[in-house]
């Protein structure tokens, strides 16, 4: 894959994770250890996903140009 879809792609699999392991803990808080819990848990997730994946896409700019406010320039190497 080329190297200009890596954004795209990070955030494919970041939004991926983060909205697994985030349904799974409500899913978990919610239903507790039921029968059926993993097809709830699923069922739960791809939708999420849906939303977090285009959600990530449009957020991340923002998020690191916000970083780069908050955080100071590294100082400039001695010559």
């Amino acid at each position: 894959m080329p190297a200009r879809y890596a954004p795209v792609l990070f955030g494919f699999i970041l939004s991926g994770l983060m909205s697994f392991l985030v349904s799974g803990i409500a899913t978990f808080r919610n239903a507790g250890l039921v029968d059926g819990f993993l097809n709830i848990w699923i069922g739960a997730w791809l939708p999420s996903w849906l939303i977090a994946f285009p959600v990530v896409l449009v957020v991340a700019p923002v998020a690191r140009k916000l970083v780069g406010v908050l955080v100071k320039a590294p100082a400039p190497a001695a010559r």
